[in-house]
């Protein structure tokens, strides 16, 4: 580390700690703790160097940074500002070693909210962010003198927008994805413009190009000249001739010099950073020890002696409460206790099984294959509830489901509606179809197979722990196994599930917004029994398989500050943008809920407990197929007589729209 950045340093650390404390440098033995000296449950002042050489200073609680504070790491990275149990929350600065620096709120280690990041080169963002990228309002001034003031997404242009270059040639108008998209206008320092259609940066579609001097072409644009259409119109002062301009000077003329600048790369975010020796798995959190009570049943004690109200799932874990009878009251005590209640989860096994000469469906994988590539299939275990049968492809990445003729006909009656609307919204949480094919089988039978092909909405690099298939109704809607039977392939339901779902602010907006677009279409088309599929990966899970809630604290009101632990972004790509989409890699927290037992009709969502685990999610809307046809009226009306027709799946779409909507808002919600 240069000379320079250990003089500022220790000049920030006097500064922040009073000029007359001592004139001797920080890094004097006399001020300098080991991380593990520390034992104070109070929040205090301190100074560590912590074992891999990074350096502290500030508030700390416990095993971690709290309150105001510094942090240096051995890379020359530096952070300053406000900590919340051990990530950076509030409002702060971080340097890094190449002079970048971001200022401006934090939330869970992510840059987060209002902030300025100032790159190396010059390059200036000021404005809103969301998870380290640039989303929503927010002005960039480049190195070489252009400037951007419109909306991002994602860390890209995104909306409506104005670049304005050097020489002050200026676009305004709609982008995507960082280039010019839809309708805009570009105007030259000369005069000219164009106003019209854009695609992919480059006019595309209707537009009219005019000149200064008033004459102006009106027709379609594009690149390939026997595309292009349209008529001359000379101003009354103007001397030229339809033949002296040609339209394609548009794109290798006009155009040949208004490049949008790139923005600067950050070389690591700060949700990226670690912090070195802060505790541990188990360094902040309490011991359990296994003692038996009279009865001989294994019962939970923290070393200060208080009963776990969580009793042994005999698989070497602890029960999570997936059909506790605890009240609300119970539930809240739980989580104002020391204690943490540790999740068992077993170690996640490849879906599915390699279909191989000999089996039953061997023929009908190779017709499949036809359309799969050369590798083997993978059946599932057992056909749906339709009698439909699933497979896998080799790679995860294509989901095969056998069809029956009337959903077939189903299919193809929404068939344009449904393309419509994925190209309409590119956040649908609609099943992806890429492919509707039927083969017919060699023997005596001929029989006919329909199958489609869909995307696997738990293709990832993330094993998934549990899975739910989620409606909004309670009749039949349990799987009625025991927590050690559960297997990380077992699909849970409505009555099964023991959490909700915290998305970060902007996310959640979206995922509302998406969640009302997808009904209000499946609506439309008259499609009902529809579920929302979710899938959830644990980021702290040990060797052993535990997962240990962390907890939103009850007094977080009060103060004003978040009590929820980070999540942060350690396995996140380069280019993050890329990597994270609505119900695809995202990172959330679950928190653990208990339901009431005392009333005849099961409670469909539990009280919250306020212990939460990070999480990455998954999840899509499925099952879109199934019209609410004379038979689902008659199962309708059936079981209205012996049960409470709102519990029942089989309703009217607009009633199962509504249902499904309610439902859902009260399992994710906004992580505030």
């Amino acid at each position: 580390m240069s000379k320079e950045i250990n003089k500022a340093w220790e000049a920030t650390i006097r500064k922040s700690s009073g000029t007359k404390k001592r004139a001797s440098s920080i890094f004097s033995q006399m001020s300098v703790a080991h991380v593990d000296d520390d034992v104070s449950s109070e929040v205090c002042q301190v100074e560590k160097i912590l074992p891999n050489g990074d350096f502290y200073t500030g508030q700390w609680l416990e095993k971690f940074p709290h309150g105001q504070g510094k942090y240096l790491w051995t890379d020359g990275c530096m952070y300053f500002g406000e900590w919340i149990t051990g990530s950076t929350m509030g409002k702060g600065r971080f340097s890094w070693p190449s002079g970048a620096t971001y200022e401006g709120e934090f939330k869970s280690g992510y840059m987060d909210g209002k902030g300025t990041y100032i790159g190396a080169s010059g390059d200036t963002y000021k404005g809103s962010w969301v998870m380290n990228l640039k989303q929503g309002q927010g002005t960039e001034s480049y190195p070489n003198g252009d400037f951007y003031d419109g909306e991002w997404k994602k860390g890209l242009q995104n909306g409506q927008g104005r670049y304005q270059w050097k020489n002050g040639n200026q676009y305004i108008g709609q982008w995507k994805n960082g280039v010019f998209s839809g309708n805009g206008t570009m105007m030259w320092n000369n005069g000219n413009r164009y106003d019209g259609a854009w695609e992919e940066g480059l006019p595309k579609g209707n537009g009219t190009f005019r000149w200064s001097d008033g004459s102006f072409y009106v027709g379609v644009w594009s690149q390939d000249a026997e595309e292009q259409s349209g008529t001359y119109y000379p101003s009354e002062s103007s001397s030229e001739s339809p033949m002296d301009w040609d339209p394609q000077n548009l794109y290798t003329v006009e155009l040949s010099d208004c490049h949008i600048c790139p923005c600067e790369k950050v070389a690591i975010y700060p949700s990226q950073k670690t912090l070195s020796g802060c505790g541990g798995e188990d360094d902040n959190r309490p011991l359990f020890k296994k003692r038996t009570d009279g009865s001989g049943r294994p019962r939970w004690t923290s070393e200060d002696g208080r009963i776990s109200s969580y009793s042994n799932d005999g698989n070497g874990g602890l029960d999570v409460g997936r059909k506790s009878g605890f009240s609300a009251l119970e539930a809240r005590s739980i989580s104002t206790r020391t204690s943490f209640t540790r999740l068992r989860i077993k170690n996640p096994k490849r879906q599915g099984e390699t279909i191989s000469k000999g089996h039953k469906n061997y023929e009908l994988m190779l017709n499949l294959q036809l359309v799969c590539g050369n590798d083997a299939l993978r059946e599932l275990s057992s056909p749906g509830k339709s009698g439909s049968f699933f497979y896998l492809t080799n790679d995860d990445r294509y989901m095969i489901k056998t069809m029956k003729k009337a959903e077939v006909k189903v299919f193809l009656r929404m068939l344009p509606a449904y393309y419509k609307h994925v190209r309409s919204f590119e956040n649908t949480l609609v099943t992806k179809f890429y492919g509707l094919h039927c083969v017919k089988l060699t023997g005596t039978s001929q029989k006919k197979v329909r199958f489609v092909i869909m995307g696997n909405l738990f293709c990832s690099q993330y094993a998934i722990h549990r899975r739910f298939d989620l409606k909004g109704s309670t009749f039949g809607r349990t799987t009625d196994k025991p927590e050690s039977e559960i297997e990380p392939t077992t699909t849970l339901k409505d009555l099964d599930l023991n959490f909700i779902f915290r998305l970060q602010k902007s996310w959640f907006q979206e995922f509302c917004r998406q969640v009302d677009r997808d009904c209000d279409f499946l609506e439309q088309e008259r499609i009902m029994d529809y579920s929302m599929l979710v899938g959830l990966h644990f980021k702290e899970t040990t060797s052993a398989g535990t997962v240990a809630p962390t907890r939103i604290s009850l007094d977080s009101a009060e103060d004003g500050r978040p009590g929820l632990s980070g999540v942060d972004a350690d396995n996140l790509s380069v280019d993050p943008s890329r990597w994270i989409q609505l119900g695809i890699n995202m990172p959330a927290r679950a928190e653990m809920t208990v339901r009431k037992s005392t009333s005849e009709t099961p409670q469909l969502v539990g009280e919250p407990t306020g212990e939460c685990h990070d999480i990455i999610i998954f999840f899509g809307i499925i099952d879109i197929l199934q019209d609410y046809d004379i038979s689902k009226k008659l199962e309708h009306a059936y079981k209205s007589f012996q049960y409470d027709p709102t519990s029942i799946s089989a309703v009217d779409p607009r009633q199962y729209s509504k249902r499904f909507r309610d439902f859902i808002f009260r399992i994710f919600v906004d992580d505030t």
